[in-house]
Parts: structure tokens; C-alpha cells; sequence
């Protein structure tokens, strides 16, 4: 699990038998589905070494936040798919019901990102989305791999 200093943004995996989960912990709601999406790549390869040349918009709706938090996934698992690519850095804007997103990343070099698997989709297992007791927010899910 990785822990950012206090005051920083942060992302961890959890256990959940044969799929993992993400999880994205921030000050504000739209910093934590921001780790959540480094999680996510985490998942993939070590988002350390992914460039953020490359800029992709991702937008989406949805009628609750832990539906927005899923579909934001999703939408990510999306592009990374089809452009194949990988991303490392994010900025998201949440208004409402609409989240409107940008990922800057790369195209995947198996050679150097050595892609540990291939993420499927997000899913509503273990879904929550909220404040924690010290104020901060806090996304997570499950990702199907």
C-alpha cells in the first residue's frame, strides 16, 4: 500500500479474492477519484514509470456519486483499451452530476511498462464512496481483472 505524507492525495490496492480493489483517498472528492485512476494504472504497471505526454479527455454522467465514481473508472479502462495506453497523471472537475476529466499518459511499451495485467472493467463490489472521520474523502471499488 502506498501512503502519501498528511496533506497529500494518496491511492492503495485492497484484497478481494481473485479481482483487486482500488481505492483513492483526497481533500476534495474529484482529488480522490484522481488517485483512485492512479490506483487503477497501479494496477497495470508502476505509474511512475508512465510519461503523461499525451492528453485525453473523459467526461460522464451519472445520478449519484458512486455511480460517477464507477463510471469515471470504466471510462478510463475505456481509452486505455482502445488507444492503448497507460496514464499516470489526471485532473477531474466533479459539478453535480457530470465529472469532465483529462488524462495525460502514453501508449503502452511492453518492453518498459511491462503490463502485469489487463483490467476489464469496474465494478459495484465493494463500491463506497464518502468522507472518512478526519474529513477527507475517500473512493473505491473493485476492478475486474
Amino acid at each position: 500500500m502506498k501512503r502519501a505524507d498528511r496533506g497529500a492525495g494518496r491511492w492503495s490496492h485492497f484484497s478481494h479474492r481473485a479481482d483487486i480493489g482500488v481505492e483513492g483517498e483526497g481533500f476534495t472528492l474529484a482529488e480522490a477519484f484522481q488517485q483512485a485512476a492512479l490506483a487503477l494504472t497501479a494496477v497495470v504497471t508502476d505509474p511512475a514509470d508512465v510519461h503523461p505526454v499525451e492528453p485525453v479527455e473523459v467526461s460522464c454522467q451519472a445520478p449519484d456519486v458512486e455511480m460517477l465514481f464507477v463510471d469515471w473508472l470504466n471510462a478510463l479502462i475505456y481509452e486505455m483499451a482502445v488507444r492503448k495506453m497507460l496514464f499516470s497523471r489526471f485532473d477531474v472537475v466533479i459539478a453535480g452530476e457530470t465529472l469532465s476529466g483529462r488524462a495525460w499518459g502514453e501508449p503502452i511499451d511492453r518492453e518498459r511498462h511491462q503490463p502485469a495485467v489487463e483490467i476489464k472493467g469496474a465494478t459495484y463490489t465493494g463500491l463506497e464512496v464518502g468522507r472518512t472521520k478526519a474529513g477527507d474523502w475517500v473512493a473505491r471499488c473493485v476492478v475486474d481483472v
